[in-house]
């Protein structure tokens, strides 16, 4: 049985095909796309219509090799938008979460509704990009796009409403937008009407594993496909990663490890209490009737944009070089909180760490290497602060942690982060979110009659790699003075999708 998963990444995005057989799972990589925002003016957009094209690219390749699959489906980051308007076209680009208008209107919401009230209708994280706060700038700021709006599609259902001609909101993706209350399992319409939003622009949030229409005739046509079943799968990417942890206990805890980090675990039901408001932790959508109590950490992305900085100077350095120079600078000279609002921005990120290092009197690190090693070993010791946390909100205690998606790659921040929590890292499936995208669809079908029958066979499938804490005392003295540093112990809310 094969099917086609997209899973779509805030800087790229990849056509895997994927075949069930006796043998387990096995995966092949069909296209592979950049995604780069557009700024025009002062606004910065996703290229909508270059992303659709590049799913018919994908569907090409699939069609030129001779496949047929069973069903396709979609993931990708949350919190972002289209509108449509009453023809049925699509009003404008979609806004980048990262777009600088959001600037400052969560707190102007907070301050009207209370952070306690938003937290208890929607068990949802206080970040400044959250769709609520992205819906009501547009509202306060008259944009023409509301007065024509007729539907609301996340990006995973705005793709697939091109692909498919069908309307279609699905529940993981909802309810990262801190408008969907999870309690009564529905848009929150309080929230909506204190932004002056009409409910009507929403659909009901179908669960992960529906089917939610087939192929345009058109597209098949022009393609020369049958038609293809659509799947809504978990489709925010960290829902479809966790499908894909290759558990063998009920407790366990995971770091989705990409261009953001997410941390936590899967619970039956919310847990929305003022523990959890005051961590600034989420309760997210999950596969199989599940909730992920999570917190968002800023991930990669520092090294990342350090990365393209470099680039753009002529300074260009690959992936595996940079690691290495890293792996040879001093240890522990300079510890800073990833999750600060200074690395939010994109754009002179170097600048912004030594900046940090100079305000809290630590060595300003200058070379790559340093500057690399500052960067991943405050993400590993923030990874302990979070797992922590984890702990504490679920009332259990983890054996060790369970670390999927691209980041994995990068064996240094595996090891290291074994090193800081002083328990064991299982590293993979590195495709985490295609995976379990796929396992959604072979549920959809009744290929998995659960999502543990899915992990078993995903476990059986994909290999694992053991990352076995080293150097105890080292990093237990790096920790103590990472969290003087930061402050890590007194949660500030909202600098965390």
């Amino acid at each position: 049985m094969s099917v086609l998963a997209y899973d779509l990444g805030a800087g790229s995005g990849r056509a895997l095909l994927g075949h069930l057989n006796d043998r387990g799972i096995e995966t092949s990589e069909i296209h592979r796309f950049k995604n780069e925002p557009v700024k025009i003016g002062e606004r910065m957009h996703w290229d909508i219509l270059r992303l659709h094209h590049e799913l018919l690219q994908g569907l090409t390749l699939v069609k030129q090799q001779g496949e047929q699959p069973e069903s396709l489906g979609i993931d990708s980051w949350g919190v972002d938008f289209g509108l449509l308007g009453s023809n049925g076209e699509l009003l404008g680009n979609p806004y980048h979460y990262r777009d600088t208008q959001f600037n400052g209107m969560m707190d102007q919401v907070r301050q009207e509704l209370s952070s306690q009230r938003i937290f208890e209708r929607t068990g949802i994280q206080f970040l400044s990009f959250n769709t609520l706060y992205q819906l009501a700038t547009l509202q306060r700021s008259g944009s023409p796009l509301l007065h024509e709006a007729e539907r609301f599609l996340m990006i995973p259902d705005l793709l697939r409403y091109f692909l498919t001609g069908e309307a279609v909101n699905e529940f993981t993706n909802a309810t990262t937008t801190q408008l969907y209350n999870p309690s009564a399992g529905q848009w929150d319409s309080e929230l909506l009407a204190h932004i002056r939003i009409s409910e009507k622009l929403f659909g009901e949030a179908v669960l992960p594993g529906t089917r939610v229409g087939q192929l345009r005739s058109s597209i098949c046509n022009d393609l020369g496909l049958s038609p293809i079943p659509v799947i809504a799968v978990a489709e925010h990417d960290t829902g479809s990663a966790v499908v894909a942890v290759p558990a063998t206990e009920r407790s366990f805890a995971y770091l989705s490890c990409g261009t953001w980090s997410l941390m936590g675990t899967e619970i039956d039901h919310p847990a929305i209490s003022s523990q959890s408001l005051a961590l600034n932790f989420t309760n997210e959508g999950g596969a199989g009737g599940t909730f992920r109590l999570l917190k968002n950490i800023m991930g990669l992305w520092i090294l990342q944009e350090s990365m393209r900085e470099w680039e753009r100077q002529g300074q260009g350095i690959s992936y595996d070089a940079l690691l290495a120079q890293a792996e040879q600078a001093p240890p522990f000279a300079s510890l800073f909180d990833p999750d600060d609002e200074l690395f939010m921005p994109a754009g002179d990120m170097t600048t912004r760490i030594r900046q940090y290092c100079r305000d809290t009197g630590q060595v300003v690190p200058e070379d790559q290497g340093a500057i690399a090693r500052a960067i991943l070993e405050s993400l590993a010791l923030k990874y302990r602060r979070v797992l922590e946390w984890t702990e504490q909100l679920s009332g259990q205690a983890f054996n060790g942690l369970h670390m999927v998606g691209g980041g994995i790659q990068n064996r240094l921040l595996c090891q290291w982060t074994a090193n800081s929590i002083g328990k064991p890292v299982w590293a993979g499936p590195a495709e985490g979110s295609a995976i379990g995208n796929m396992a959604v669809q072979w549920m959809a079908s009744g290929a998995f009659k659960d999502i543990w029958e899915a992990r078993k066979a995903i476990r059986d499938s994909f290999p694992v790699t053991v990352y076995e804490p080293q150097d105890g005392s080292i990093w237990e003295d790096a920790y103590g003075r990472f969290l003087r540093v930061t402050d890590s112990s007194n949660s500030q809310a909202g600098s965390e999708v």
